[in-house]
């Protein structure tokens, strides 16, 4: 498992969208294998989300990061633990031990609203991910009530309910549309124009 965990003077970077350096680190289950250092050169939402998935990163790490470029790294099958704050072993550490809560003392203020919806959002892309791998002809009726409970009827990041063959898959970089197509998640295609991850419209 690869993490990587936005730094800025040795701490965790305020703000994510913005960062420049990632701290990888390598864990086999038991122990630190590795640690390294990568710069982020992006300069476009999806090109940050496609960096990481290039660093073959399995969590990350962070301050604030916006919906919209969250929306993009978890479609890549990344998971983000945001609004995280403090000095960057002692982050570690403390992610080792599964530590890194709302309620422990590295969160940014407003953390437990924030981190309630990104965890809402990753559930609503992992349920999507679920059904269409089935290729259900109708949906397996997940998405006439039973596939996003608690979303108000809506997918991940404002779409349409992922039910059945139907709909069209959105790039939410670029604004680019296309059919989707049945059997095969959005978030596992990439969008022709400008490569970000693209998802259910």
């Amino acid at each position: 498992m690869i993490a990587a965990f936005a730094t800025w003077n040795s701490r965790i970077a305020p703000v994510f969208d913005v960062a420049h350096k990632l701290h990888l680190v390598h864990w086999d289950g038991v122990e630190i294998s590795k640690e390294s250092e990568a710069l982020l050169h992006a300069e476009s939402p999806a090109q940050i989300a496609l960096t990481l998935a290039e660093l073959h990163v399995d969590v990350l790490v962070c301050g604030a990061i916006s919906q919209h470029l969250q929306a993009m790294v978890v479609a890549y099958g990344i998971e983000v633990i945001p609004f995280v704050a403090g000095e960057l072993h002692q982050v570690i550490e403390a992610w080792l031990q599964g530590k890194l809560l709302c309620s422990s003392g590295f969160a940014m203020p407003g953390c437990i609203r924030s981190y309630g919806r990104h965890r809402l959002e990753m559930n609503s892309h992992r349920e999507e991910a679920t059904m269409f791998s089935r290729g259900s002809g109708n949906g397996g009726g997940g998405g006439q009530g039973g596939g996003n409970k608690g979303m108000g009827g809506r997918g991940r990041i404002g779409g349409q309910k992922a039910a059945g063959p139907a709909g069209d898959c959105l790039c939410p970089a670029c604004g680019h549309r296309e059919a989707h197509e049945r059997g095969r998640p959005c978030a596992q295609k990439l969008c022709p124009k400008c490569g970000a991850a693209m998802t259910r419209a």
